[in-house]
């Protein structure tokens, strides 16, 4: 059976690494934990780390997360459904949000539980996924900051989530600028911008964020170590965080191109042959994870001599070239992990998932 483990001391280097950095720079910072999907074992473990703030994008997430801490800080980091706003309420201290109506949904919801509701104003910065327009803000803000049981307690953004539109200075100096813009306005107080995410985090290596910017929250960052504007591994940190075992069920030499007149197979795929490979025989290997669980694209393979060729929906197929590892049926070939990848892997009931 497939495993995705878990390691503790990794996660832990990484944590250690990332809360030294920011309070070096007085910045607060919250860990993402919308990637674990929920699994009690893996949210223990980052409650464990000493974090107070825990940001996810599913509210039966955030449910777990206090019934194992109550005392931790949770954030529903999308915009909040109205027909879920009952529990949104009871299970997150605060919610990012972009429409009016819904944080008045809110208002009225916090007094019927008889408790403060902090938002989080989402503000466009280009990525065109959550957020108001700039222009909008103002009248946003009027229409919302005396609600009862409501308190704005930041503003916020979001790059690179959807077409790829990355962070910048001038773009933080921006949403820093809405920031004072507001306070100017209305002589009121917003303590925090929360505009940086793992994909920002390599600019503050830059000593390219703008001192407004006093809250992040990381999640990739934190299970992968790597700075995801340059692809590469940070320097002191632990990229193999989260990482896959599968289990070896066939292993036969195979000739390397099908035999029979090609169509699509059901992914919807047509195999173009390399007519290099015609009469060239190597040693086939079929694993226990397939398609069902991640798509092969996800996996990073760094054990020499070995190629990923395809996968079905429960099998994943590697060539072994002339077996000179010596692999046989039984064996355990592990792989690493893009963000993609694990998120999948972690929202299969499939895959067993430890702590090691």
């Amino acid at each position: 059976m497939a495993v995705l483990k878990l390691y503790r001391e990794k996660l832990k280097h990484n944590y250690e690494f990332l809360d030294k950095l920011f309070k070096s720079q007085g910045i607060e910072w919250a860990v993402v934990t919308k990637l674990l999907c929920g699994n009690e074992a893996y949210l223990q473990e980052v409650l464990d780390l000493g974090t107070r703030e825990v940001c996810d994008s599913r509210i039966q997430n955030l449910q777990t997360i206090k019934e194992l801490d109550p005392s931790v800080q949770t954030v529903y980091i999308r915009p909040p459904e109205q027909t879920n706003l009952e529990d949104i309420v009871r299970y997150a201290d605060v919610t990012f949000n972009t429409e009016s109506t819904v944080i008045r949904q809110l208002s009225e919801e916090a007094q019927r539980q008889n408790k403060t509701h902090k938002v989080v104003i989402m503000i466009e910065l280009g990525d065109l996924r959550e957020g108001i327009m700039g222009e909008h803000l103002i009248d946003f803000y009027e229409s919302i900051f005396e609600l009862p049981n409501i308190k704005v307690v930041a503003l916020g953004s979001n790059l690179n989530c959807l077409h790829g539109v990355m962070p910048s200075q001038d773009k933080l100096i921006q949403l820093s600028l809405y920031k004072q813009l507001i306070e100017a306005t209305f002589n009121k107080k917003i303590p925090y911008i929360t505009g940086g995410t793992s994909v920002v985090l390599p600019l503050l290596f830059r000593r390219q964020i703008p001192k407004g910017i006093n809250h992040f929250r990381i999640g990739e960052t934190l299970y992968f170590g790597n700075d995801l504007i340059t692809e590469e591994p940070i320097e002191g940190m632990q990229t193999n965080v989260i990482r896959l075992f599968t289990e070896i069920i066939e292993i036969t030499k195979k000739p390397k191109v099908p035999i029979g007149q090609l169509s699509t197979n059901p992914s919807g795929d047509l195999y173009e042959i390399d007519e290099e490979d015609y009469g060239k025989t190597s040693y086939r290997a079929i694993l226990d994870i397939g398609l069902l669980d991640i798509s092969p694209d996800h996996l990073v393979l760094d054990a020499p001599g070995i190629e990923i060729v395809n996968a079905s929906s429960d099998m994943l197929i590697v060539d072994l070239g002339n077996n000179d590892e010596g692999y046989k049926v039984g064996d355990v070939l592990s792989f690493g992990l893009e963000y993609m990848g694990a998120l999948h892997l972690l929202n299969s009931d499939y895959i067993e998932k430890v702590v090691e």
